[in-house]
């Protein structure tokens, strides 16, 4: 066995531990990390062969957290792992994004990353360990990779930078940032903040690759002390001559071609001019159809990325800083709670919001502990969204990670639960597609808060960038669309407010970035978003006051934690009484003392709150009530006030008049409205009328 550590900067109790040779040693490459007590185990596994017909990597990532590992067993009837966890999808994805490209092209053996997390201690994150050691596994194995990446987290605590900070440390801070990368440079971005600006996050990033760099010395540590030989591989090129009888024949259309703004009429017109190829070469049996669609496709590439460098034109004749044209819409469904529209040229995102109860949160379980969500953001990408027919089932991994995204993005900006006592749903449907929907779900989903009459802070916006690059020059592309992000260098997403960031999400196709790219692109994402920020509040600027009358009606009221006991009533017998008087239905946080009330009606609410604040408000000297008559006698009635709260309304209190007999006043049952003139030491309680009126 061979182990290595890294020591993180000196403020950092734990340093990060790599160790290979112990176990699952029949994979291709295994490794272990640890960081404090927290332990994840990565394998990379490779196939003997490459996969026949395709031409993509055949990479799959999977990343399990393992109920043992924080010493509990799995909840609910079936006492086995289920089916990956949304969270365990987007650790999974976060392996996969920094590592893909760096396979070598044209790799086609099926080949599988596996994290599982054996130990947690509930204050380190395994995510980024996972991260690393699924790279080390890859560069120590006979596996084609070559390139090393390391992967940190960090935050800002107390005015300073902390690598790896705990989940403690993540709530204090203003950012939370995820950062891959080469010795060299930026790979992976994945971040969430509450309104940070551009240069806080710059240094941020800046800091973490200075940690990265020393992640991948110890990499490259591992692969020389326990590196195995690599297998060889030879890529398949394309045929030199099918390449350029290809390029001579397309290179004739490609001006007409991207002179269409129109994505569906773009594709109509690459197809026919595809199958015009095809047939000029059917006496070819060495030229395949494959190997006409791939040499267009690097004919296509290499004219986007000239057109863009050299006359700085983009596929549909935008600048290269054009957004595309925006509309937005609210209140388009005329029973849902609110909703939205948002298109941006051919991308639109109909979001809907749904609003329910604390009983609708979504509880979780999670190595850091369990916790329950009162927020969440579902993104569906329908195959008809893009013209396409494909079946309709569960959501796609790719469907998990842009949810979570916007959902990540609009958080800062959302009221406390003491504030709206409600959960909150959104659904971006995308009904249509052509680039960047997952920030067209963020202004549509933001538009459609505001229309649901949430009281968030302000709008949210998101922008989706793009990288164009040659040996001496690069172009920075704002709202990409789908060809340019296909073709281009980097899809590197930002959403946030007027104030500040929010979300943060690179990926990236070559070896990486430079922080001045990094530094320029946010600077230009933020003009961009906030020319949206414009357009979005010219639809709506602030939150309707109230909720839709289809929205349940909810209160949330703060009471003393000794006085729970007379809401609930002996038996529960005050709780029911008040719920079915008022046709609400009351739900009781004990540790807070804070009560929820909801009605369907907002009179209903109305009363049963007021019922409540009477029951558990102390009875001064000076407090009118609408006290009910429940017992009369010679000398007075009897009037309680509240459950459990009852007063004498002596007959001297009745009226200015002399009265011979209460009965002439008073029947049992009566509603009377009384004033407390008097609370005496063992708590009773004298009551008049009279002085109430």
């Amino acid at each position: 066995m061979f182990s290595i550590s890294v020591n993180l900067p000196e403020y950092m109790d734990n340093s990060l531990n790599f160790s290979s040779g112990e176990v699952a040693k029949q994979a291709n490459g295994s490794v272990k990390v640890s960081f404090g007590d927290t332990v994840v185990l990565v394998t990379a596994c490779m196939s003997k062969e490459p996969k026949e017909g395709v031409s993509f990597l055949p990479l799959t990532v999977e990343y399990r957290e393992r109920t043992y590992a924080m010493g509990k067993i799995p909840g609910g009837f079936i006492k086995r792992e289920g089916r990956p966890k949304d969270s365990e999808i987007l650790c999974a994805r976060l392996i996969d994004r920094p590592l893909r490209p760096f396979f070598p092209e044209g790799f086609t053996n099926d080949t599988q990353i596996a994290a599982v997390v054996l130990s947690s201690d509930g204050e380190n994150d395994p995510d980024v360990l996972a991260v690393n050691g699924a790279s080390c596994a890859l560069v120590i194995s006979d596996i084609p990779f070559l390139t090393p990446i390391g992967a940190v987290r960090v935050c800002k605590v107390d005015g300073k930078f902390v690598i790896n900070s705990t989940y403690r440390q993540r709530e204090k801070s203003s950012f939370d940032i995820v950062v891959a990368g080469t010795e060299e440079k930026i790979v992976m971005i994945e971040a969430g903040a509450k309104e940070a600006n551009e240069d806080d996050i710059s240094s941020a990033i800046e800091y973490a690759h200075s940690v990265i760099k020393e992640i991948v010395k110890a990499q490259k540590s591992m692969r020389g002390n326990v590196g195995k030989s690599k297998k060889e591989f030879l890529p398949v090129k394309i045929d030199d001559e099918a390449l350029k009888a290809v390029e001579d024949k397309a290179r004739l259309h490609m001006d007409r071609i991207y002179a269409m703004s129109d994505k569906k009429e773009r594709e109509t017109a690459i197809a026919g001019v595809v199958s015009e190829i095809e047939s000029s070469f059917n006496d070819r049996d060495d030229i395949t159809p494959d190997m006409i669609m791939d040499a267009f496709s690097e004919v296509e590439k290499k004219y986007v990325k000239l057109k863009i460098l050299k006359d700085g034109l983009r596929p549909d004749s935008r600048s290269i800083d054009e957004i595309r044209p925006i509309e937005c819409k609210i209140s388009v469904l005329p029973r849902t709670h609110g909703s939205a529209i948002f298109t941006r040229g051919q991308t639109q995102s109909l979001s809907v919001i749904t609003l329910g109860t604390s009983s609708d949160e979504q509880m979780v379980e999670a190595l850091e502990g369990d916790m329950s969500k009162r927020f969440m953001l579902h993104y569906t990408f329908p195959p008809f969204s893009v013209g396409e027919v494909k079946p309709m089932r569960g959501p796609s991994r790719r469907e998990i990670g842009h949810g979570a995204l916007a959902e990540k993005s609009l958080l800062p900006v959302l009221p406390d639960k003491e504030r709206f006592p409600y959960t909150m749903r959104v659904v971006s449907e995308i009904l249509e597609s052509n680039g960047s929907s997952s920030m067209a779900t963020v202004c549509a989903a933001s538009l459609a808060l505001m229309d649901a009459g949430v009281p968030v802070k302000t709008h949210v916006a998101g922008i989706a960038m793009g990288l164009v690059h040659n040996e001496s020059e690069y172009k920075i592309l704002t709202d990409i669309a789908g060809l340019e992000d296909h073709y281009g260098e980097m899809d590197f997403k930002v959403a946030g407010t007027k104030r500040g960031i929010t979300a943060i999400q690179l990926d990236v196709k070559n070896d990486g970035l430079n922080i001045e790219i990094i530094k320029e692109t946010l600077l230009k994402a933020k003009k961009a978003r906030l020319f949206i920020l414009g357009k979005m509040d010219e639809a709506i600027a602030s939150p309707r006051d109230k909720v839709s009358e289809y929205a349940p009606k909810i209160k949330s009221i703060k009471i003393d934690i000794d006085k729970i006991g007379e809401v609930i009533g002996p038996g529960g017998r005050t709780i029911r009484k008040i719920s079915r008087e008022h046709n609400v239905v009351i739900d009781i946080n004990d540790d807070e003392g804070r009560v929820f009330v909801v009605a369907e009606k907002e009179e209903d609410l109305n009363k049963a709150v007021d019922e409540i604040l009477i029951l558990t408000k102390d009875v001064s000297v000076g407090d009118i009530y609408d006290a009910k008559v429940v017992k009369i006698t010679n000398f007075g009635a009897f009037c309680d006030l509240a459950p459990g709260k009852s007063g004498l309304l002596h007959i001297s209190e009745l009226s200015d008049k002399f009265v011979k007999d209460v009965r002439d006043f008073l029947t049992e049952g009566d509603i009377v409205r009384v004033k407390v003139v008097n609370v005496d030491a063992q708590g009773k309680i004298t009551l008049s009328k009279k002085q109430a009126e």
